[in-house]
């Protein structure tokens, strides 16, 4: 069983930043396949990032440039730089990982991009 909990949600003005991060438990994180993905009201869960544990990573093309995906598998962390938001961003954000065909979800964070 693989616990993950997010942190680092908020309201910032459009143009801002925000660093989400998730923190994860076992032994064998360096081994997970980490991602975020984000969720409006009335539409499906879509994926903003992905790490594998090689560190390769992927973006969804709405926010390649401003978005960054790191890990530190010293910490069980994996992080969500957000540079240039757009309100259009705004969304539960929620961490992801994917370990031995098994898919884990952490509880979500709200992040809101108004002015």
């Amino acid at each position: 069983q693989v616990q993950l909990v997010e942190s680092g949600g908020g309201l910032v003005q459009p143009g801002g930043s925000l660093r989400l991060s998730c923190a994860a438990s076992g032994s064998s994180f360096r081994r997970y396949v980490m991602g975020w993905y984000r969720q409006v009201p009335g539409k499906q869960r879509e994926l903003v990032a992905t790490i594998t544990p090689g560190g390769w990573t992927n973006y969804v093309d709405s926010v390649k440039g401003r978005f960054t995906i790191s890990r530190d598998n010293a910490k069980n962390t994996v992080d969500l730089q957000m540079n240039s938001l757009k309100p259009e961003d705004t969304a539960v954000y929620y961490c992801n990982a994917n370990y031995l065909q098994r898919a884990y979800w952490g509880q979500g964070t709200q992040v809101t991009v108004s002015s």
